[in-house]
């Protein structure tokens, strides 16, 4: 495990996600304050961009800078255009639990998993899906029966799509083709063995590795936060681990995005843990970063 210098960026949230750099600052969602905001590159004030009464997650743009905003409860994509916040796409239809990270490539394609089951009522674990939604609001389920399919980045060139499953002990890829299609399903990085289980408690005692929030980096190599370790990590194409990091204080890491003006700082979405009862009443989460060798590359 690599021992590291922190720099703390944002107190006082209350389970912070979906970072992203962009225009020279930091953009997260935060699930129970209901907020979308910016944060100076230095750290300090934020600034709340959008309110979002059904939670908050994932975060993407379309090309003409249009911001997308996963309303996670609803499950809604939100737009916010000069101002003016609309659906871009309605995905109840096709969501098993709650909608939650997402990733947009360059054309405006937002790619979204969901839970799959009510995670936080205690419901039975089940597989779900990843919707694409086209530039134009149009909804197509274009992957199933993943286990919690989560954060996801896509390749620099465009052609391939990674997801992270939470429940499944690995990334699995996609070809991703000019149509917005996928193709080629294949496991990017074996984590461990898939486990197997009718209850979450059965399953969290399986899980090796835990892929939440992720970000890409110029080697091909993914950082993760590791949702259940209180760690990120480095991982090579086939599954090595080839850095550690552990969250700074005992805190749980649920996601985290290269950035700065270099592309090598590492941003950490750090709480205590990422249960709704426990974090929505207090102000514990923390936004934190630390500096890394290679910098960032692909989307988001």
């Amino acid at each position: 495990m690599t021992g590291r210098a922190f720099r703390t960026v944002l107190e006082g949230g209350s389970y912070f996600e979906g970072p992203r750099w962009r225009d020279g600052q930091w953009w997260v969602s935060d699930f129970y304050r209901h907020t979308v905001s910016r944060v100076p590159a230095e750290g300090g004030a934020e600034i709340v961009v959008l309110e979002v009464e059904n939670q908050p997650s994932g975060l993407g743009w379309l090309p003409d800078g249009s911001l997308l905003v996963v309303s996670m409860k609803d499950h809604r994509l939100l737009r916010v255009s000069d101002g003016e916040v609309s659906t871009h796409a309605d995905l109840s239809g096709v969501c098993g639990g709650l909608m939650n990270d997402m990733v947009v490539d360059a054309t405006g394609r937002a790619f979204v998993g969901d839970f799959g089951f009510d995670l936080m009522g205690g419901g039975a674990p089940k597989p779900a899906s990843v919707k694409r939604v086209d530039p134009d609001g149009t909804v197509t389920v274009v992957a199933e029966d993943l286990l919690f399919p989560n954060g996801s980045v896509i390749t620099p060139d465009g052609g391939t799509l990674v997801v992270g499953e939470t429940w499944g002990n690995r990334f699995t890829a996609f070809d991703l083709a000019p149509d917005g299609s996928l193709t080629n399903r294949r496991v990017w990085a074996e984590l461990g063995p898939e486990p197997v289980g009718g209850s979450v408690e059965e399953l969290i005692g399986q899980v090796v590795v835990a892929p939440d929030g992720c970000t890409l980096d110029a080697e091909g190599h993914i950082w993760v936060a590791d949702g259940l370790n209180s760690r990120v990590l480095r991982v090579a194409p086939g599954g090595g681990i080839v850095d550690e990091i552990a969250a700074p204080d005992g805190m749980g890491v649920f996601a985290c995005a290269l950035g700065g003006d270099d592309g090598r700082t590492l941003l950490l979405c750090c709480a205590p843990d990422f249960y709704e009862h426990t974090r929505a009443p207090v102000r514990e989460a923390v936004l934190v970063t630390t500096r890394v060798a290679v910098p960032h590359a692909g989307l988001p």
